[in-house]
């Protein structure tokens, strides 16, 4: 049976861990800070609005939440963004995801100051993946990351596919397992004989939001599998990959719910904590 990467418990190390340098950083007059833009009353996306905001008060973060209605004009929205990248006191800074239709996602996105995107989905942090330094990796992305990192598996000549090519995670995450000098496959919608390729991967990665798209036969002996899908199915939550069959084949996976999903708050955090020591205490040096 395969090893299982509990996401919740290398979640609760990370927190861990950052709340002991947020502390730190206090006592050389820094304070992290963490502005939310919320667009409309989703309630999924109030839900992880939330849901930041609460963990960044805990572990001794500043934390603001601007909500503005979901018929906000596209101007006021991005008179907004501009009020926060001109405060200093302003580290970190993310519109939440999706906006109203008639807003522009990529106008927004590009309004953000890249040097508090705290997502990395400015154009300009977008570009600096390609060169393996951008200033914060995307939460879910640093997320595969650590658990990988915390689980002690090695990087460095592997065999990694990606399945999936958003540029949330899929190529983002793509381009860090090369800056880790994996040998990379992407795989997409579009790609043939899928199986081909993901029985190569010594570390697969899926995320392409299809249920069960992975099975046992999809999957080389021994692998790592990191499952990011979420979807429901028949009032549950499942991932990208038959769970049940492939953990008895692969070395290790993740579990979905309980997997990538808890990391991808906390890496939020990190994300912060990194960007208000480049800004405050590195003068750029890490630039």
């Amino acid at each position: 049976m395969a090893r299982i990467l509990d996401g919740k418990a290398i979640a609760a190390a990370v927190k861990q861990d950052l709340a002991m340098e947020i502390a730190q950083l206090r006592e050389c007059g820094v304070q992290p800070k963490l502005v939310v833009v919320l667009v409309g009353d989703d309630a999924a996306s109030a839900s992880y609005v939330r849901s930041k905001e609460r963990l960044a008060r805990e572990l001794g973060m500043e934390a603001e939440v601007i909500r503005l209605a979901a018929d906000v004009s596209e101007v006021e929205l991005l008179r907004q963004i501009e009020l926060q990248n001109a405060d200093d006191a302003v580290d970190a800074l993310l519109v939440q995801l999706p906006l109203p239709d008639h807003i522009d996602t990529d106008r927004v996105l590009a309004a953000v100051d890249p040097n508090k995107d705290v997502d990395g989905f400015h154009p300009q942090n977008i570009g600096r993946y390609a060169m393996g330094s951008p200033l914060v990796w995307p939460c879910t992305t640093a997320g595969i990351l650590e658990i990988l990192v915390r689980s002690s598996v090695p990087l460095a000549g592997q065999t990694a596919v990606v399945v999936g090519r958003s540029r949330i995670v899929g190529w983002p995450t793509a381009q860090l397992l090369l800056a880790h000098n994996a040998t990379v496959v992407q795989c997409h919608s579009r790609t043939k004989d899928l199986t081909e390729f993901t029985r190569q991967a010594d570390i697969l990665v899926v995320a392409a939001g299809q249920a069960g798209l992975i099975g046992v036969d999809d999957v080389r002996e021994g692998a790592v599998v990191i499952d990011v899908g979420i979807n429901r199915v028949d009032g549950r939550l499942v991932g990208d990959v038959d769970f049940d069959s492939v953990v008895a084949k692969a070395g290790a996976i993740t579990p979905v719910p309980g997997g990538v999903g808890p990391l991808t708050v906390a890496m939020l955090m990190k994300n912060t904590v990194r960007l208000a020591r480049l800004r405050r205490l590195t003068k750029g040096d890490e630039r």
